[in-house]
């Protein structure tokens, strides 16, 4: 992705709406992590995309993991709406069904690890996602999947207890099959990069001001 894409992301039609609360410095650089849609790759690439959660450096495991459910309240949130809003059919159906199903699993999971660190899960947003078709449905779909390994990368350094990094890398691993699944759908490849590049933060945060709150 070139620098102008970097700096008009596809998410522009994506609205998150914080229930209450004061948005920090890293929230912002998060959000922008995962909306811009910016950055793709596998697990061991985290180095590429650290910049993104740069700010947040010194946060602990429970911040971390409340950075993802974030993500996770978003991505269940799009493919529960997508049952009935993508106007999809035959496998892209049962595909919705299934991804809507995985995300809700992760959110559980995550809320519950959050709570045996004696932390506290951070309140689920409200999203506005506008898309009126298939192609529409799938655009999102595909950058939503990319940025969410993309986000777990990102992370994953910064975790310190091995049980939260294996935690996370068994999520990653099946966020990363929904993105080449997505992909399929769209007919592109499945892993069109081996490496991407990682995100300055000027970029970031030109990127999420559209759709932030």
């Amino acid at each position: 992705m070139n620098q102008q894409e970097l700096a008009n992301p596809e998410l522009a039609g994506v609205t998150v709406v914080e229930d209450s609360g004061d948005i920090s410095r890293s929230d912002v650089l998060l959000k922008g992590a995962l909306a811009a849609g910016a950055v793709y790759g596998t697990f061991m690439v985290g180095p590429f995309v650290r910049q993104a959660f740069a700010a947040g450096s010194g946060s602990t495991d429970v911040d971390i993991l409340n950075f993802a459910l974030t993500l996770e309240y978003l991505e269940s949130t799009f493919y529960k709406e997508a049952m009935t809003r993508a106007k999809a059919s035959g496998e892209l159906k049962s595909l919705i069904k299934l991804l809507a199903e995985d995300e809700k699993q992760h959110v559980d999971a995550l809320t519950a690890t959050i709570k045996s660190l004696g932390g506290k899960p951070v309140a689920e947003p409200k999203f506005n996602f506008e898309y009126s078709d298939t192609a529409g449905f799938l655009k999102l779909a595909q950058t939503f999947e990319d940025t969410g390994v993309s986000a777990y990368n990102g992370a994953g350094p910064m975790i310190k207890s091995k049980e939260v990094l294996g935690a996370a890398g068994s999520i990653v691993q099946i966020e990363a099959r929904h993105a080449a699944a997505i992909r399929l759908q769209n007919k592109e490849e499945p892993a069109p990069e081996a490496f991407d590049p990682s995100l300055e933060e000027a970029q970031v945060l030109k990127a999420v001001k559209p759709f932030i709150a």
